[in-house]
C-alpha cells in the first residue's frame, strides 16, 4: 500500500501535522515515539504557549497526547534508517519494515549525532544503522556498536548473540549492556576506514580496532544519510514559505528546519507543511 503521506518524528511539529492530515481524512502513516516528545516533557516550565499558562513540559506533553488519542491517530514507534526516491512516490525503510507514501513530512529535530568520519562513506560496505536488518551478516565476527541511547541496548543484544566479539562504545552513562564476548574499551572511534569494506576503527587515543562492520545504533541519521539530495544549511533542512524542501513532495517542519526552536514555531510549521502536503497531493503544488 502506498500511503498519502509519511510523517516522521513526534514533536510538536509532527503532532499538528497528523492533526491535519486527520482531519483531512488522509491515509498517512505516523512513525515515531508513541511516547511523542522527550524533549517537552523533560522541560520544566514553558511559558510562551498560548492556552497554557506557565505549564511544565510534561503536561503539555500529556495534552498532546490525549488529544492525539481522542482523533484515533496511530504512531508507528520506530525509527527510519534511510528514504529512497521510486518515482512518483517515497520508499521508508526503518529497522526490518518497509512503507511508501506520495509526501513526506520530515519533522525530525535537531540533528545531534555527530558521525563518524567515514561513516557514510562506507554505508552499506559495512556501516549499518538496523542491526535487526544487518545482524545476520556478521555471525561468527567482530564488531562495534555506536550507541546513544540504552532503549537500543537490545539491539546490542541481539548481535552479541551472533558476532564473535562486540566492541560496545555508549555514550550515555550507566549502560547495562554486558556479555562475555562484549568489550567497552576507554576510548572513543573518531574514524571508520577500510578499503572495499570497513576493516577498522580509529580510536581518539591514537590506537585502532580490527572489526568487520559498525553498527551506529542512535536516535537520529544524518540528513544526507536519511535521504540524498536533500538540501541542507547548518545542519538544518533548506524550506521555503510552503515548508517545501528541493525534493518535490518532500516537506520539512519545526527544528529541523532551524531556530528558533520553540514550540509555537514547530505547532505553526507543522500546520502548514500539512496544507502544502494537501495542495501536492491535489496537484496544486
Amino acid at each position: 500500500m502506498v500511503y498519502d503521506a509519511a510523517i516522521i518524528g513526534t514533536g510538536p511539529a509532527g503532532v499538528s501535522a497528523a492533526l491535519n492530515l486527520k482531519i483531512h481524512e488522509k491515509n498517512f502513516i505516523w512513525i515515531g515515539k508513541k511516547t511523542l516528545s522527550d524533549k517537552i516533557s523533560r522541560a520544566e516550565r514553558i511559558s510562551n504557549y498560548p492556552g497554557f499558562i506557565n505549564a511544565s513540559g510534561a503536561e503539555l506533553n500529556a495534552a498532546f497526547m490525549a488529544q492525539v488519542e481522542a482523533m484515533g491517530i496511530e504512531i508507528t514507534e520506530a525509527m527510519v534508517n534511510q528514504i529512497m526516491p521510486m518515482g512518483d512516490h517515497y520508499a521508508l525503510l526503518a529497522g526490518p519494515d518497509f512503507y511508501e507514501a506520495k509526501a513526506l513530512i520530515l519533522t525530525t529535530g535537531v540533528n545531534q549525532t555527530g558521525g563518524l568520519k567515514g561513516e557514510t562513506d562506507f554505508l552499506g560496505r559495512g556501516v549499518s544503522y538496523c542491526a535487526t536488518c544487518d545482524g545476520g551478516l556478521y555471525r561468527g565476527k567482530t564488531v562495534g556498536v555506536v550507541c546513544n541511547n540504552p532503549r537500543f541496548e537490545h539491539e546490542a543484544a541481539f548481535l552479541a548473540g551472533l558476532a564473535e566479539k562486540v566492541y560496545f562504545f555508549p555514550y550515555y552513562k550507566n549502560p547495562t549492556f554486558a556479555g562475555e564476548n562484549v568489550e567497552q574499551p576507554a576510548g572513543r572511534p573518531v574514524a571508520v576506514e577500510g578499503e572495499m569494506r570497513v576493516n577498522k576503527l580509529k580510536m581518539n587515543d591514537g590506537s585502532e580496532l580490527a572489526v568487520d562492520g559498525l553498527f551506529c545504533l542512535r536516535d537520529a541519521i544524518s540528513l544526507n544519510t536519511l535521504l540524498p539530495g536533500l538540501a541542507a544549511e547548518n545542519g538544518h533542512i533548506v524550506v521555503d514559505r510552503a515548508m517545501a524542501t528541493n525534493l518535490p513532495g518532500v516537506y520539512a517542519a519545526g527544528d529541523c528546519t532551524g531556530r528558533p526552536y520553540q514550540y509555537t514555531k514547530a505547532v505553526g510549521e507543522g500546520n502548514v507543511a500539512a496544507h502544502s502536503v494537501l495542495d501536492f497531493l491535489a496537484g496544486k503544488a
